[in-house]
């Protein structure tokens, strides 16, 4: 395990859920955080890239003896039986791999929780994968009644091979958000996009307002531009690193429920998006 500081922030390398279970309860304003999603494959960075021998094996395996945070914090605690109905059910409707990432998961959102300050939020960037299983997972962490909204990312223009899928083309990714509590409902800041031109309102007078309020289906017209960059071969943001999210997307996110001099807190830096954004916005 490794630390490295950068004036008051905080990089740390190694198992995350270490350096959890370290840090003290209350303290944390947002968790923006895009982690593994149960892919059953391997990715690694572009060779030659600013991530070059950066990889993360996103394949999971029911392994007691591997994993025995599992049974220590999850099964065998009876305040934690909610928790453990879902992932027995998920093994029971899909199979060991995603009872094993859930697994996988539940300990480390336990400690989200934990982390989060009452008035605190989480948005938990996944796909079809495994969106509704780790939603069943947060449920039960959070509690339903703070769950907010399952945002819709669309992911951008499609071209190429993927056109010739037989059936609907998957063109989209899952952000659920969650809040610690009801008052942190006080901290959301409403995100506009400007009024296009010619805009005017139903009697034909113009706008008064600060712009049309963002839903939550993001980059699905003309007016909210957030493609990924990983479908723009000359993107200046890349890095190689094969999972990255555009700066775009998570200074959206971070700017909806944090304000300058927050703590944010990304478990799965990757390749520090997050981390970036949050800088970028004096966070």
């Amino acid at each position: 395990m490794t630390e490295r500081n950068f004036d008051n922030r905080t990089l740390f390398w190694g198992d995350n859920i270490d350096f959890l279970r370290a840090m003290n309860s209350d303290t944390v304003d947002l968790i923006a955080t895009d982690p593994p999603f149960n892919k059953g494959r391997d990715f690694h960075a572009t060779p030659d890239s600013l991530a070059a021998g950066a990889s993360f094996q996103d394949r999971w395996k029911w392994d007691e003896e591997s994993h025995p945070q599992f049974t220590d914090a999850l099964r065998d605690d009876p305040e934690n039986k909610d928790i453990w109905t879902v992932i027995e059910s998920t093994r029971a409707s899909w199979g060991d791999d995603m009872g094993a990432f859930l697994c996988f998961m539940g300990v480390r959102l336990m400690e989200m929780h934990r982390l989060l300050k009452p008035t605190g939020s989480i948005y938990l960037h996944c796909d079809p994968t495994a969106s509704h299983y780790l939603k069943a997972l947060m449920d039960a962490i959070f509690g339903r009644r703070n769950f907010r909204n399952e945002i819709v990312w669309r992911i951008g223009w499609v071209s190429g091979f993927k056109t010739q899928k037989r059936g609907w083309i998957r063109n989209h990714d899952i952000i659920l958000y969650y809040l610690k509590s009801p008052d942190a409902a006080s901290s959301f800041n409403k995100e506009y996009l400007p009024y296009p031109e010619g805009y005017v309102r139903r009697d034909g007078k113009p706008p008064t307002g600060k712009g049309i309020p963002l839903e939550d289906t993001w980059n699905c017209s003309s007016a909210d531009v957030l493609d990924s960059i990983m479908i723009k071969s000359f993107s200046q943001e890349k890095s190689g690193y094969p999972t990255q999210k555009p700066l775009a997307l998570y200074e959206r996110i971070i700017r909806a429920s944090s304000n300058p001099g927050d703590m944010v807190l990304d478990p799965f830096a990757g390749c520090a998006t997050t981390c970036v954004a949050a800088e970028r916005l004096e966070r």
